[in-house]
């Protein structure tokens, strides 16, 4: 595996904490509302950790591409790309397959990232 570029750890860092922090609030809500179980939590564990890992799999498929010429560059992100987006619809169809994952648990996480993203600009100092 080749070393994390410091920009990669960071961003990654960012989006696990939003993650993390996104994930206690559903948890909360669904605590709330009274519809929390175990299936919330696992559903949530499953959905955030593919969410985190698929953000640094992004980030790890940049840096291998900054170093290849133009072509290969594209090529290697729309490979990326193409068995990332597979793997997250593997977890969402295990997450609504198996009954130990709440459904909405399951599929809310995949879009923290997202939103991460989205407010990103609002946190980041020049």
């Amino acid at each position: 595996m080749p070393k994390l570029d410091p920009t990669v750890k960071q961003e990654t860092r960012y989006i696990a904490s939003f993650v993390l922090i996104f994930s206690v609030l559903m948890q909360a809500v669904f605590l709330v509302i009274g519809k929390w179980n175990s299936t919330v939590l696992l559903g949530n564990l499953l959905s955030a950790a593919a969410a985190i890992a698929n953000f640094l799999l992004l980030g790890l498929t940049v840096q291998r591409a900054v170093t290849k010429d133009e072509k290969d560059a594209r090529s290697l992100m729309k490979l990326s790309q193409t068995y990332r987006l597979l793997g997250l619809l593997v977890i969402a169809v295990i997450g609504f397959a198996v009954p130990v994952f709440h459904p909405l648990a399951v599929i809310l996480p995949l879009l923290f990232p997202r939103i991460a993203i989205a407010v990103r600009p609002l946190f980041k100092k020049d």
